[in-house]
């Protein structure tokens, strides 16, 4: 039999809608709904660059512009709703989710000291049992708390003094978490301190770990390779995920489809079956800016092959070469990615400015278009705390 195809247009719908960005961005940003719009799209990415913003806060203002930075604080240090690890980069998770955590701290246990040995300075083992028992009986701590007297050497920035070792090796491992952050510095306290007590005890085997990484990741993606349902958690492998998706199959759980790319190919994804009959909303559209690290172009494969938009952030490449600016942004309208904008904001003097903005093939930067530009600017312009936007001479780089 034939599989069913999805149209380009529909796939893109149905993925954006997943990705909560199918919707205007208006509505609460704060507490509950905040909550859920993260348990929503599954997980946000952390980074310092703040070029414009901080990524975790850009990539929730594209979604509800009534976010304002730091608006997750008192979800993940007072409420404890939020908690923050790795998925395939640091991320801020749903705390429901930590008990699936349980397998990779395993992991982590077995196998870090070999991986970090030879690569971070040696010793670092031997700090374990005095970290561990001065967090228990002083409280939340930072790296500089032991390694204040004794600066970091010039070298990698991943060449971590022993202490600072230890402390991540804990919290990979599961021992420590992330109680806050203090200026982007990480504030870690005993596992049990900040978790939730139900779920940091509670421990699902391996086949409910399997099941719930293949079920939620579908749920967030829409349709997925089986490969892409296991890099969507990084928390079960390929193998894994294929078995899992071959008994779906057999049950009937999910079916199999055709979707169509931007040039017209296709490719075979699973999905569920109601997915099939599903009519996704038809984005607004408004222009709005993305984050480099937004869960919805995570998967920069996937993102070329279903807008048509290749990307990468060309900060280390030489500055000759670069066929952008340093650090550009996606430009999102309705189902389409449009192009992409080098803006920055300059605090000191309160303006954000536009250097350049590179539309996509057979986008024109037409006077309608320049106005939605231009109106999404002066919105993010107050999102990072600017009073003015500067658009510099030769912005529009269309003829280039």
């Amino acid at each position: 039999m034939s599989q069913p195809l999805i149209s380009n247009q529909t796939a893109r719908r149905i993925f954006l809608d997943r990705h909560a960005l199918a919707e205007a961005p208006t509505g609460p940003a704060t507490g509950a709904a905040l909550a859920a719009l993260i348990d929503r799209i599954g997980f946000v990415q952390i980074d310092s660059i703040a070029t414009v913003g901080r990524a975790h806060d850009m990539i929730l203002y594209a979604r509800r512009q009534s976010y304002r930075p730091d608006g997750m604080k008192p979800l993940i240090e007072r409420d404890r709703l939020l908690w923050e690890h790795w998925t395939h980069d640091a991320s801020i998770l749903p705390v429901s989710v930590f008990p699936h955590w349980h397998h990779r701290f395993d992991e982590n246990r077995r196998t870090l000291v070999k991986r970090w040995t030879g690569w971070q300075k040696p010793g670092f083992e031997a700090e374990f049992d005095r970290i561990l028992q001065h967090v228990s009986d002083h409280g939340p701590v930072s790296s500089s708390d032991f390694t204040k007297d004794t600066p970091r050497e010039k070298g990698s920035w991943w060449d971590w003094h022993p202490s600072k070792a230890a402390l991540e090796y804990l919290w990979q491992s599961g021992a420590l978490a992330i109680a806050r952050r203090d200026a982007f510095r990480k504030v870690y306290d005993l596992a049990e301190r900040v978790i939730p007590a139900a779920l940091h005890h509670h421990r699902p085997d391996r086949e409910e770990t399997v099941d719930w990484a293949c079920r939620s990741a579908l749920d967030r993606l829409g349709f997925a390779t089986s490969g892409e349902l296991a890099a969507y958690w990084k928390a079960i492998s390929p193998a894994e995920a294929q078995s899992w998706c071959a008994a779906a199959l057999r049950r009937g759980e999910i079916a199999k489809a055709q979707i169509e790319g931007w040039q017209g190919q296709s490719r075979e994804v699973l999905l569920w079956p109601d997915t099939l009959i599903e009519r996704p909303p038809e984005p607004p559209g408004r222009i709005r800016i993305l984050s480099p690290f937004d869960p919805a172009l995570r998967d920069r494969k996937r993102a070329e092959f279903l807008f048509g938009f290749f990307y990468r952030i060309e900060i280390y490449v030489p500055e000759e070469k670069r066929q952008y600016g340093y650090y550009v942004f996606p430009v999102l309208e309705g189902d389409r990615i449009i192009g992409r904008m080098d803006v920055k904001a300059h605090r000191s003097n309160g303006c954000l400015r536009v250097a350049g903005f590179w539309p996509e093939a057979g986008i024109r930067v037409g006077t309608g278009r320049q106005a939605r530009l231009r109106a999404e600017m002066e919105r993010l312009a107050r999102f990072a705390g600017c009073t003015t936007t500067e658009w510099l001479p030769g912005w529009d780089r269309s003829a280039l």
